[in-house]
């Protein structure tokens, strides 16, 4: 495909994916706008959409990491995980219920935060660098999120799509590493007080640090480093659970504690008259 296709095509799909954010309204597969199986393109795609984003005023706090988990990656057809952008608009602080109309298809997923305290500029980091880099871990949950309608998606799809990413809430209390081993932590997800989900810090990728250390070397070889003060989710520890409208959804991490996300209820027409 031509560069000038190319960009048209990029365009075209950001286009796409842009109007159902605003709209609210899922759209269709953009993988047939794109070059088949072009993940660089996507990645394109992701980029018009943090640029516009970072143009209009919002801020840039972090990245996930998503795909994870080798069963998805064989699912997708791909060998590695992919990554989005965190804007600060994205982050909803426990104790908020998540209102409807933020999101479209929603779904949760537990994941260990990392917040740098450093930079890590290095295309080679090892595990040393992100020790000292990090200043401390989080539990957290992503909500994450699909404007492909029926999350009717390949590798292409949900890269373009900002790696799935809708929302996510972060614990309130900071555990330094040398305090925790997160590839041993054992997860547990409730969603309306029952288990949903287990995982243990092994089912990300070996260990969350091995997924950061993937960030790290993939965005600075991408002249885009991580950087003090930036949020790292590094992957859901276990599968992902749908969520609907009144629903209340726990994590508990060993080690890192516990931290919840409620979804408000539906309001019935006419309540309260």
């Amino acid at each position: 495909m031509s560069i000038h296709k190319s960009a048209d095509a990029v365009a075209k799909a950001a286009a796409a994916l842009n109007e159902a954010a605003r709209t609210g309204v899922p759209c269709p597969p953009v993988r047939s706008l794109l070059p088949e199986q072009d993940v660089e393109a996507a990645y394109a795609v992701q980029r018009f959409h943090v640029e516009r984003g970072v143009a209009a005023g919002r801020r840039l706090v972090g990245r996930k990491i998503g795909l994870t988990s080798p069963a998805v990656q064989r699912q997708l057809g791909v060998d590695q995980p992919d990554f989005g952008a965190l804007f600060a608009d994205m982050a909803v602080p426990e104790g908020q219920s998540i209102t409807r109309g933020r999101l479209m298809q929603p779904k949760v997923e537990a994941e260990v935060a990392l917040v740098l305290g450093a930079d890590l500029p290095h295309a080679d980091p090892t595990v040393a660098d992100l020790l000292r880099a990090t200043a401390f871990a989080l539990p957290a949950l992503e909500i994450v999120d699909s404007r492909i309608a029926g999350w009717d998606i390949t590798i292409v799809d949900t890269v373009a799509d900002n790696a799935s990413c809708g929302l996510f809430v972060l614990g309130g209390t900071p555990v330094p590493l040398d305090r925790v081993d997160l590839r041993a932590v054992t997860m547990n997800l409730t969603k309306n007080g029952e288990t949903v989900s287990r995982g243990t810090g092994a089912d990300c990728l070996g260990s969350p640090l091995t997924a950061a250390l993937w960030l790290a070397s993939t965005l600075a070889g991408l002249g885009d480093p991580l950087e003090a003060g930036d949020v790292v989710l590094t992957g859901a520890l276990g599968p992902m659970v749908a969520a609907t409208e009144g629903d209340e959804f726990t994590a508990h991490i060993e080690g890192l504690g516990a931290v919840s996300a409620a979804f408000a209820p539906s309001v019935t027409q006419g309540a309260g008259a």
